[in-house]
């Protein structure tokens, strides 16, 4: 009787091939509605809090132009919307890869009540826009004098 050495492994590679090709099936028969020739995508961002009483928000936005980004504030929700295209200078036929995505994007993101709405400002730079989201006043912590009394 052959001993049989237990791998656990080798089922999770048979599995991950298994993945591998089912997905590789599947988008190489919807040929013109591949995902990466749809153009679906969201631009990464970063969120954070400065601590000078503002949040900011960073986009990845490279190889766009500032009057294809369009953004709203609106009922406590940031709404950054635009379109990535494609240079149109080079034909469909010419490209030997197309790894980078285009097309319509759009992200939402509630905000504290705490942000002042009428004081928002975004800034594009580079490929990246910042937002800047202000605090309120009222929300901001205030130095309290102590009286001492004589």
């Amino acid at each position: 009787m052959a001993i049989t050495r237990f791998d656990p492994f080798r089922s999770l590679s048979s599995l991950q091939e298994e993945m591998n090709r089912l997905f590789t099936d599947l988008y190489a028969r919807r040929g013109e509605d591949d995902v990466m020739r749809r153009g679906s995508w969201a631009p990464p961002v970063d969120i954070y809090d400065t601590g000078d009483h503002e949040l900011v928000i960073k986009a990845e936005l490279p190889d766009m132009r500032r009057e294809d980004i369009d953004i709203t504030v609106d009922n406590g929700t940031l709404t950054l919307r635009g379109e990535k295209k494609a240079d149109a200078s080079v034909n469909e036929e010419q490209y030997h890869r197309i790894e980078r995505t285009y097309g319509p994007f759009s992200r939402s993101f509630s905000l504290p009540p705490t942000v002042d709405p009428g004081r928002v400002s975004a800034d594009y730079r580079n490929g990246v826009l910042t937002i800047r989201l202000p605090l309120r006043e009222e929300a901001r912590p205030k130095q309290i004098q102590v009286q001492v009394g004589g």
